[in-house]
């Protein structure tokens, strides 16, 4: 069966991408400073105390998306938490950067030039035209050698276990090594999504099928002018500070963040989530809406977990995850 899905990709793999119209292929891949001069590379230097360091190390390394003369975006969990960014331009300039913008209900991080560079801005599309086995472009750092051929294989929501949810990502095969704040590209040129994580599951879940998940540019357009005057948008949802995995219909608590809301109230490695509040939660995604139901940030939410052979409720109060990370000591 396994072998039978590896073929059956392969063939599609083959069909699309040939199909993929050559003009576009031409012009994004030789006209470099009208489409790949907008794509850069990202290096942050990450605080010694980060609270992400554990998880995402100290020195983080990836790709951005010059989108304004002076703004580049990438995938957050590259810069946040950064003593230092430097980004390096499509000619091999290197120019420092400062986080203009962090925004965790997307994903997306935003990135201001010290210094002008090269490139021509990319325009942000309309991811919501992608459907299922249309042929897209992957652009990493690099040039041509950092372009990559795909198509997409599925639209559908994402959970993250780090309290994270997208109503609609994008998934791509085949797989690219290079993904972390990649720019995915349509045949007209225009920026449709971020790269964010390589995943076991592209095609639909339960599937052995490895790809890309995209972080669609659609619900940045909203927040854009927001996070660029501001450096973050929208409400402060509630966040309790910990990972849970799904596994045959349960919720299992993966990891607790240090000295986080879930860690004070506390809440252990192990414990099985049965509901908020009166309410049954039945998956990550229906976990997470009823966490953000109960108000902002600051909110107590209330658990009912199954620790050991105990079934207790739990108050946690939330914060704002913005205030658990560390921040860059002023100069």
């Amino acid at each position: 069966m396994k072998a039978a899905l590896r073929i059956i990709l392969l063939g599609l793999a083959v069909f699309i991408l040939a199909a993929l119209p050559a003009h576009a292929l031409d012009k994004a891949k030789d006209e470099g400073s009208d489409t790949l001069s907008a794509i850069v590379k990202v290096k942050a230097r990450i605080l010694p105390n980060a609270r992400s360091a554990e998880t995402l190390g100290t020195a983080r390394e990836g790709n951005g998306v010059l989108i304004r003369d002076n703004l580049v975006l990438t995938i957050g969990y590259l810069v946040i938490e950064a003593e230092g960014i430097e980004v390096v331009s499509s000619d091999g300039r290197a120019v420092p950067a400062t986080l203009a913008g962090y925004d965790h209900s997307t994903g997306f991080g935003l990135l201001r030039l010290v210094t002008p560079i090269e490139g021509k801005p990319l325009p942000l599309g309309d991811p919501s035209e992608l459907t299922e086995r249309d042929p897209v472009m992957v652009a990493a750092y690099g040039g041509r050698e950092g372009v990559s051929l795909a198509y997409v294989v599925s639209r559908r929501p994402f959970s993250g276990s780090w309290e994270y949810l997208l109503d609609s990502a994008i998934y791509t095969y085949p797989p690219v090594m290079n993904w972390s704040g990649a720019a995915l590209i349509g045949p007209k040129g225009d920026l449709l999504g971020i790269g964010s994580l390589i995943v076991a599951d592209a095609m639909s879940p339960g599937t052995q099928s490895p790809g890309n998940l995209f972080v669609p540019v659609d619900i940045l357009k909203p927040i854009l002018n927001e996070l660029v005057e501001k450096g973050r948008a929208g409400p402060k949802r509630p966040w309790l500070g910990m990972s849970t995995e799904e596994l045959r219909g349960r919720l299992f608590v993966s990891r607790v963040s240090p000295d986080g809301p879930a860690a004070r109230a506390g809440l252990q490695r192990g414990d099985i989530l049965v509901g908020v509040g009166s309410e049954d939660v039945s998956s990550l995604a229906d976990f997470y809406r009823k966490i953000w139901a109960r108000g902002s940030a600051g909110v107590e939410v209330p658990l009912r977990i199954l620790q050991g052979t105990q079934l207790k409720e739990v108050g946690v109060r939330s914060i704002d995850r913005i205030e658990y990370f560390r921040a860059r000591p002023a100069l």
